[in-house]
């Protein structure tokens, strides 16, 4: 989440109208990267007003929000499209296409535990399963094919700025070329199962946010975003007891297939790349008038070199 829209006094008389609330007050979330977003508080309880950004294309709203209904009535704990007075769950605020979901309880944690990790585990692979039946499809348009552009977009900047990332990363670009598996099971994953974008009530998993890089593609390949970003510690240090509470909860309620175990090595490296090569693209392009801090990309090369030596699967723990 982040705010990169301002929405005025006449945008909120906008909103009460479309929706049929009063005394509604906007509050900016600037965690996040992608939408303007903002808790709304109204005279009956509180929701979440997302407008969307640029690389939100407004074609694929029926999918995210469609998505997002899906899965609620599969008992996963997500947010759910509100619909307006006209019965619709999108439309133009602040000249952006909106939308208003259900406000969830609980926070994200800013300390991580084994059981946290576990909880994940549990959740995402009952999100995997719940999102089979989805009639929308949506390709991944941040997989393989895309990476390679994206480098070549910034090398110049990049070596510029940390010469010491281009020959490693030009080696696991070919390597990823090489060896990405292609026949893996798939169906609707999340893609950006961050700790910002999951809510807990001690430690009990109470909330998955943000939909908006949900596609179709390889089952394993989501749970190795969610490796990525719970099983590191702050000084980019691999935790072996995280990822094993990790794997242990999803294998609760999907256990990986042979297959699916020994691709983990290059999707757990090709999940880093996705998310190095968005991580640099955001720090040498910074948008001057956003309330949100690029972040560091330089965390996810430190994973990236870890997951180039990885054997096999049980590098992660199992």
């Amino acid at each position: 989440m982040a705010v990169y829209t301002a929405v005025s006094e006449t945008d909120i008389k906008r909103i009460e109208s479309l929706y049929g609330l009063r005394d509604v007050q906007l509050k900016p979330i600037a965690e996040g990267v992608e939408n303007s977003n903002y808790l709304l508080a109204h005279e009956a309880g509180r929701a979440i007003l997302t407008l969307y950004e640029q690389r939100v294309a407004t074609s694929d709203l029926p999918f995210f929000l469609g998505l997002m209904q899906h899965l609620a009535k599969g008992s996963v704990p997500c947010p759910l499209p509100i619909e307006g007075e006209d019965d619709a769950v999108v439309h133009t605020i602040a000249g952006k296409q909106a939308a208003m979901v259900s406000f969830l309880n609980g926070k994200s944690v800013t300390r991580i535990y084994p059981e946290h990790c576990r909880e994940v585990g549990k959740h995402l692979a009952q999100m995997h399963l719940a999102g089979n039946g989805f009639s929308i499809s949506r390709p991944n348009a941040l997989s393989l094919s895309a990476w390679p552009t994206m480098w070549e977009n910034i090398k110049v900047k990049a070596a510029k700025e940390w010469p010491e990332t281009t020959t490693i990363i030009d080696q696991q670009i070919v390597r990823l070329k090489s060896e990405w598996p292609t026949h893996l099971p798939k169906g609707i994953i999340h893609a950006d199962l961050f700790p910002d974008n999951v809510f807990f009530e001690g430690e009990s998993l109470s909330g998955i946010i943000d939909f908006y890089f949900a596609c179709n593609d390889m089952l394993a390949y989501d749970l190795a975003i969610c490796l990525n970003a719970w099983c590191f510690e702050p000084n980019y240090e691999f935790n072996i007891t995280k990822s094993q509470r990790m794997l242990e909860g999803y294998a609760t309620f999907r256990p990986l297939s042979a297959e699916e175990k020994a691709a983990f090595p290059i999707l757990c490296l090709g999940a880093t790349m996705r998310f190095l090569m968005t991580r640099m693209t955001d720090w040498l392009n910074p948008k001057p008038d956003a309330l949100v801090t690029p972040k560091n990309p330089m965390e996810y090369f430190q994973k990236l070199k870890f997951h180039s030596t990885a054997k096999d699967f049980h590098a992660y723990g199992i």
